[in-house]
């Protein structure tokens, strides 16, 4: 059967290009040490464009899972038939039987890998963009607030809670704000409304 879990993002490419954020930060952030952590993962699957992407893989997984499901529970059958025939067929025939009950296990498994494929590269297909673009935002995010080094979460055994702008950058990303305008305070804290709210 198919695996109960959607497959996760590639975590080499989060990190490859995050570690490339080393070098984005001004020279005087070099004194200050300044470093943040981003759960890319969690960052990306929580974009509203995201969740739509999550929901439309789960369509297709659910349907691939039914047809495997089905094509398994085929097979079942198939091989309790030829075990309680097995007596009365001859040796010639339960050969046939047998032989081609294997080729129709061997067309499954075949089918179980392609499928799982099929996920992967649709899941590359609707995450990357995604991916790209929250790339973007924490670069903008480096940049502009001077941050020497910005890790994968997933990645570090332990980072302050502080250190995280996961939030910060899930909020930026659902806003539109891959482009321009002030990145977020630093701390999370939530997405401010337009009007006259008192500013910290």
């Amino acid at each position: 059967m198919l695996p109960r879990r959607l497959p996760r993002l590639h975590a080499a490419l989060a990190a490859t290009v995050l570690s490339a954020l080393v070098s984005l930060a001004p020279a005087s952030a070099s004194a200050e040490g300044k470093i943040a952590v981003v759960d890319v993962q969690q960052a990306v699957m929580q974009t509203e464009d995201g969740i739509r992407a999550q929901g439309t893989l789960k369509k297709l997984f659910d349907k691939r899972q039914k047809e495997l499901d089905a094509k398994q529970a085929e097979l079942q059958k198939a091989r309790e038939d030829i075990e309680r025939q097995a007596r009365v067929l001859s040796r010639e025939a339960l050969a046939r039987r047998m032989e081609d009950w294997q080729r129709r296990m061997v067309e499954l498994q075949t089918s179980f890998v392609d499928y799982n494929k099929e996920l992967q590269k649709k899941q590359g297909d609707l995450t990357g963009p995604i991916l790209r673009k929250m790339m973007g935002i924490i670069t903008r995010v480096a940049k502009k607030k001077g941050y020497e080094l910005i890790l994968d979460r997933s990645a570090t055994p332990y980072a302050r809670p502080d250190l995280d702008l996961t939030e910060q950058v899930v909020q930026m990303y659902n806003s539109g704000g891959d482009g321009g305008g002030d990145a977020p305070p630093e701390g999370g804290g939530d997405k401010p409304s337009g009007g006259g709210d008192e500013k910290k």
